[in-house]
C-alpha cells in the first residue's frame, strides 16, 4: 500500500490508473493507451469478485421444499414430492407445485392444512433391555422401547427397525426419516453383528449351511460371516449380515429346527455397545451421524 505513491512517477498506474495519463495524453499515445487498459482490466476485477459473495451466503440459508417437508418428520422425500404435485403444500399462502422449489428464511409452510417446522436432527443410540417392543399396540402388558428414550429429546423419533420384547442389543433412534428408510430398504448396505444363543450346540454341518446360504420361505438368505463365539458353549453363536429385521436372524435358526433363545445385537453399522450399559442410551457423535450418511 505504501509503494506506488510518490515514490514513482508511474505509479499512478498501480494506485488510481488513467488519471495522470489522461492529464499528459499529448506527451504519446502509448502511455494512455496503457494505462487505460490497466484501468479497464484492474477496475471491474474487485466488482467481479464481490458480486458472487452475496448471493451464496444467501442460498446456503435456502431449502429445497421436499427436503424442509422431510425435515419435519412429516414424510420422505420422494412422498413429499407426490404431495407437492398434487398441490397440497402452500408457502406463504401459495400453493406450490414446482419441482426444487426452495423455501427461503422466514418462509410460512402449509402442507396439507397444517403449518410445519422442519426439527433439528436427532440421534440417539439405545442399549435395548428385554421386556421393550418397537411395536405401536403391543400387548398391553409390554412396555414401548420410546418409554427408554422420551426424556432424550422433544423431537418425535422412531426406531430404526424393528425388535421384539424378549431381543435385546443396539437400536438407533431418529426423526430423520432419509435416515430410517436408509437403513430399512432392502438393499442397504450396512452390517450388523448378532449374538445368538440357542437350546442346544449347533452342528457343524449345519454352520455351513448358514455360511452357504438358506432358502426360507422361498427366499434366499445369505450371511456374511457366522462362527460360534470363542470360550463359549457351541450353542453361542455368532452372526454378521445386513438385514436389521431380527426375525430374520431367528427364522435362520428355526429353519433348522433349533428354539432361539436369545438374541442381542451387537454391532449395527459401525456402532458398537462400548461403554453403553443396558438400558442406558446416547447421543450419537458428529463423527458417527457422517460415518451412517456415508455407509
Amino acid at each position: 500500500m505504501n509503494n506506488g505513491k510518490g515514490n514513482n512517477k508511474r505509479g499512478s498506474s498501480n494506485g488510481k490508473p488513467g488519471f495522470g495519463p489522461k492529464k499528459s495524453s499529448a506527451a504519446g499515445k502509448p502511455n494512455f493507451k496503457k494505462d487505460d487498459r490497466k484501468s479497464n482490466f484492474s477496475k471491474p476485477k474487485p466488482d467481479f469478485e464481490k458480486k458472487p459473495k452475496a448471493p451464496k451466503a444467501a442460498a446456503s440459508d435456502d431449502i429445497r421444499l421436499n427436503k424442509y417437508i422431510s425435515n419435519s418428520g412429516i414424510c420422505s422425500r420422494r412422498d413429499a414430492d407426490i404431495y407437492i404435485q398434487s398441490g397440497n403444500v402452500k408457502v406463504n399462502g401459495e400453493a406450490i407445485t414446482e419441482m426444487g422449489y426452495k423455501v427461503k428464511p422466514g418462509d410460512v409452510v402449509n402442507f396439507d392444512g397444517t403449518v410445519i417446522t422442519p426439527e433439528k436432527k436427532e440421534y440417539i443410540l439405545l442399549n435395548k433391555p428385554k421386556g421393550f417392543t418397537t411395536a405401536g399396540d403391543g400387548d398391553g402388558n409390554t412396555a414401548n422401547v420410546l418409554d427408554l428414550v422420551r426424556n432424550a429429546t422433544k423431537a418425535k423419533l422412531q426406531s430404526v427397525g424393528r425388535m421384539d420384547k424378549s431381543t435385546t442389543g443396539l437400536l438407533l433412534f431418529t426423526n430423520d426419516s432419509d435416515m430410517v428408510r436408509k437403513f430399512t430398504a432392502p438393499n442397504q448396505r450396512s452390517s450388523k453383528v448378532y449374538q445368538v444363543t440357542l437350546d442346544r450346540n449347533l452342528k457343524f454341518e449345519d454352520l455351513e449351511k448358514i455360511q452357504k446360504g438358506l432358502t426360507i420361505d422361498n427366499f434366499r438368505v445369505y450371511v456374511e460371516e457366522i462362527s460360534y463365539i470363542e470360550n463359549e458353549p457351541k450353542s453361542e453363536i455368532g452372526l454378521k449380515m445386513k438385514t436389521s429385521n431380527v426375525k430374520v436372524v431367528r427364522s435362520i435358526f428355526e429353519h433348522l429346527e433349533y428354539d432361539v433363545i436369545k438374541v442381542d445385537r451387537v454391532v449395527f453399522a459401525g456402532l458398537t455397545k462400548k461403554n453403553l450399559p443396558r438400558g442406558n442410551w446416547r447421543f450419537l457423535t458428529d463423527q458417527e451421524i457422517i460415518n451412517l450418511k456415508n455407509i
